[in-house]
């Protein structure tokens, strides 16, 4: 990288960074600095009658205020923050000074890690400090960091942009109160599951990412190509199939808390690669089901909160059992007094349309269902409601309902307006599952792309005998969104999915030699604002020939300046390549 592409801040930084390693001091160094104690520990154990601790602690350097021989640093760790106050005499005891002066005072910037062995001590105010005896830079940070500022109350220079926020985690986690404790949350909602499902005896397992047909789900797939097999093979939609297949193997319970891929959207509530539970015990139905999912997240919600409320946005949700337990179809009835319950396929597509749903002969009555329940219902259930007994066209893999004709025992839970699990009673008869396989190729044919392929294989294993089982897949983003109070994904993914990064449009070194200018030439241009070739050219040469002369002269670049005649070919041959561009336009 050329040193013109960098802010001033950036160059000054790489200048003592230089600086640091001609005075025979390593800004990275290798060794081991074993540390005994962490900020937020120091402050909870520290007693002003216990005798002097001596400590060895190390983090970020957050603030720094000097005040001649001595200093106040606010060192950032992973537990948190806690001031260190530095003088002169004490981590420079001998007559030279130069770490206190040079390096401390001038050559170490905000962001720089440090180790510091001193003792605990309260300050004067009242604040509990190490006082540091001896001071060890362990890593020269080179970008600035944006630290908040406040000024009578009001913070300025706040790292709040959503896009700079996501793109950039490590710096968010730096930076910004409280996105840490987020994710400490989500460890302890993915640890509270794990705990609860080994202690009822279930298996923890994984299974393929990388599937030769993308089955569990009716979802869009990725595609990427197998070189070795020189096969296509999609990222899974869904770990369903492959655990079904352990159970006819013999396993009690099996569950898997992994990646699963889809490539549709992105929103608010939606991530092309999301985290999933899924759960399968044998000899249980959705009924069990739900009493387990009821006990499971109200454990959750108290580990996360010591409660079983969680406030998400205007809404105090409460996951104590039991949940509302309503029917699909009654749910819609409540909702639009239009009764599905045995509608044809054409009385029900004439209702939507008649609502204005966007709706056409590629709809089966499954998602025709779908669609009306996505309208008129998911986004009024605020507390937990298990929403069930979905339609056989909705519901492929699922187990025909015992009593109730065109229905299956499927439950979806709803939660502040949207799907957080969806379970059955799995289907376990061979020929059946084949018969739904096949309607849903019918629809794929209709132009579904979200229909199911047909798994022979998965056929194959419950030929050898599935035994009555129950299966749920729990959305662990969307489980962490309500537990941790968050309205957006985002928030609760370390990496959310992004855009293309917006670049400066630019000439390339290559386009700008092209007009005569050379390499050097064409950063400091770059560094003077003119990005593109046709930025020169209402130029004036002489003045063009000052502005980048300021700059040869600021970065003590030492390059000989090209005269005003070479900046005359500069700016006639831009003028000619903006006119030959336009034309072509």
């Amino acid at each position: 990288m050329n040193v013109l592409e960098l802010s001033e801040q950036e160059i000054v930084r790489r200048q003592s960074l230089q600086e640091l390693r001609d005075m025979g001091i390593e800004p990275y160094p290798a060794a081991e600095f074993p540390t005994n104690a962490f900020s937020e520990d120091i402050k909870n154990d520290f007693k002003d009658e216990d005798e002097k601790r001596e400590v060895v602690i190390a983090g970020r350097m957050m603030s720094r205020r000097v005040m001649g021989k001595a200093s106040f640093v606010e060192l950032q760790d992973s537990k948190g923050r806690i001031q260190v106050y530095i003088t002169r005499d004490d981590i420079c005891p001998e007559e030279d000074k130069t770490l206190y002066n040079t390096v401390f005072k001038r050559l170490l910037d905000i962001g720089d890690f440090i180790g510091v062995k001193g003792f605990v001590f309260r300050t004067q105010t009242g604040e509990i400090s190490v006082h540091a005896q001896s001071l060890t830079l362990l890593s020269k940070s080179l970008k600035p960091l944006p630290i908040v500022k406040y000024k009578d109350g009001v913070a300025y220079d706040k790292f709040e942009d959503p896009e700079l926020r996501f793109r950039q985690r490590y710096v968010d986690l730096i930076v910004n109160d409280g996105v840490k404790d987020t994710f400490l949350q989500r460890a302890t909602v993915v640890r509270t599951i794990r705990r609860v499902l080994d202690e009822a005896g279930y298996t923890e397992v994984e299974t393929p990412t990388l599937q030769a047909i993308a089955g569990g789900a009716s979802a869009r797939p990725f595609i990427t190509h197998f070189n070795a097999l020189n096969i296509d093979m999609y990222m899974r939609i869904a770990t369903e199939l492959y655990l079904k297949r352990l159970i006819v193997g013999g396993f009690e319970g099996v569950y898997e808390i992994g990646k699963n891929f889809r490539n549709e959207g992105m929103d608010r509530n939606h991530n092309p690669e999301f985290t999933c539970m899924e759960l399968y015990v044998q000899y249980k139905d959705y009924n069990w089901m739900m009493s387990f999912t009821e006990k499971l997240l109200e454990t959750v919600c108290i580990a996360v909160n010591g409660s079983t409320e969680r406030k998400v946005g205007d809404n105090v949700i409460s996951f104590k059992a039991p949940y509302r337990r309503l029917p699909i179809l009654d749910a819609i009835k409540e909702k639009t007094g239009f009764d599905c319950n045995g509608k044809s396929e054409e009385e029900i597509r004439a209702f939507c349309l008649e609502k204005g749903l966007e709706v056409d002969e590629t709809f089966g009555k499954g998602k025709l269902i779908d669609e009306l329940f996505g309208e008129f219902c998911e986004g009024t259930f605020i507390q937990p409601t298990f929403i069930t007994d979905y339609p056989v066209e909705m519901s492929p893999l699922t187990k025909m309902h015992r009593s109730k004709p065109g229905l299956t025992e499927r439950f979806e839970l709803m939660v502040n307006g949207k799907e957080l699990a969806n379970a059955y009673s799995e289907l376990n008869d061979p020929l059946d599952q084949e018969e739904r396989f096949k309607e849903q190729m019918r629809l794929a044919d209709k132009g579904d792309d979200e229909a199911m392929i047909i798994d022979q294989d998965f056929l194959r294993a419950l030929q050898y005998g599935m035994p009555p089982t129950s299966g749920i897949g729990i959305g662990i983003d969307r489980l962490v969104m309500l537990m941790t109070g968050q309205t957006t994904i985002q928030e609760v993914l370390f990496f959310p999915q992004m855009k293309p990064e917006k670049k400066i449009p630019q000439s390339s070194i290559k386009e700008w030699g092209e007009i005569g200018v050379s390499e050097e030439w064409a950063y400091v241009l770059r560094k003077a604002g003119f990005n593109l070739i046709s930025d020169i050219r209402d130029e004036k040469a002489q003045g063009l020939q000052q502005k980048i002369g300021d700059i040869n002269k600021k970065y003590k670049l030492g390059y000989e300046k090209p005269s005003v005649n070479d900046i005359h070919v500069w700016i006639d041959a831009a003028a000619n390549v903006a006119v030959v561009t336009e034309e072509a336009e």
